[in-house]
């Protein structure tokens, strides 16, 4: 009975790293929006550097803390390869 408890409700790490997967995910949508911006061409660059960078760094704690697994599958949704996979 203890085991059927535990499947169903998650640790307090793994929502904290599902947090930081989904915060990382739409970050990327920054680099994509940044050139459109009325600044200047170098701040453009260090924004999309920075972003960049930040992102990568939120999507691998979040998939130390929510395990090997989950992030390989949330990483290979994002993968083009797999788009027209059928399942």
């Amino acid at each position: 009975m203890e085991s059927a408890k535990r499947k169903g409700k998650k640790s307090i790490l793994y929502k904290i790293g599902m947090g930081l997967l989904i915060i990382s995910l739409s970050l990327w949508l920054v680099p994509v929006v940044t050139p459109f911006l009325p600044i200047a061409t170098a701040t453009k660059a260090g924004i999309i550097v920075g972003v960049i960078i930040v992102a990568e760094v939120l999507f691998w704690l979040g998939a130390l803390l929510v395990g090997k697994e989950v992030a390989s599958k949330i990483k290979s949704y994002f993968n083009p390869k797999n788009w027209r996979q059928s399942k």
